[in-house]
């Protein structure tokens, strides 16, 4: 004769719950055991199962993945070490495997030049089109020239951000008035007629930068933004 146990919610014996309690056993001893691996990453974009691979729990690994979903981003490596679940001993092995790529102001959009501390929609879209104008960036301190961009706001993300493609050469030495009035370091029609005049009555040797300073065409503070573009050779 076969007798069964009551099933009562006080006698109730689950397989399923048995096998699922001895899963979370399993889990755990698996998680302890596992190797912990060190290897570069990008906090951003690294999996949830590369993030156990670097030694954090599935349940810390989704949290990171969580905060990610939401549009949580890390900036700099100590935004990392600030998570919660990113212990100080952890951080310490990791610190030397994060690799958080800065963001190329000439390739970025304005959607990811508004995620950068400091920045607005109204910055953002004046750093897409102030590079339109020069032709891409030479240097990242030419966001200072845009107006009202200011010293603090540049200091709170020069760390985060480089130029890795060149930028277009101005062809200060060959383009005609018209078209060279449209540069933000010379915009004037009687700065534009000057260079095309200095071009007209000096040898080729004395078409430079510093000859037009001496000469009075530019003044000291369009020769400094001048310096940092890329002009192209005659």
């Amino acid at each position: 004769m076969v007798s069964f146990r009551p099933s009562g919610a006080s006698g109730e014996i689950s397989g399923e719950r048995h096998n699922a309690s001895h899963s979370q056993v399993v889990q755990t001893v698996r998680a302890k055991n596992r190797k912990r691996e060190s290897f570069r990453f990008n906090p951003n974009t690294v999996s949830v199962e590369d993030l156990q691979r670097l030694g954090f729990s599935e349940k810390q690994a989704l949290s990171i993945d969580n905060y990610r979903q939401k549009g949580g981003r890390f900036r700099r490596k100590e935004d990392f070490a600030k998570s919660y679940v990113v212990e100080d001993s952890v951080y310490r092995r990791l610190e030397p495997f994060i690799d958080i790529p800065k963001l190329d102001i000439n390739k970025a959009d304005s959607a990811e030049f508004d995620a950068l501390p400091g920045i607005g929609p109204y910055f953002a879209a004046k750093m897409v089109s102030y590079r339109e104008q020069l032709g891409g960036y030479s240097t990242p301190e030419q966001l200072l020239e845009i107006y009202n961009f200011g010293e603090e706001r540049y200091e709170k993300l020069k760390d985060l951000i480089e130029c890795s493609d060149p930028p277009r050469p101005l062809r200060l030495w060959t383009l005609p008035e018209d078209s060279l009035r449209l540069h933000p370091h010379i915009r004037y029609r009687s700065t534009a007629h000057g260079i095309v005049l200095y071009r007209d009555n000096n040898p080729r040797e004395s078409w430079t930068l510093e000859g037009l300073l001496n000469a009075g065409v530019i003044d000291s503070l369009y020769y400094s933004r001048l310096k940092r573009c890329r002009i192209s050779d005659l």
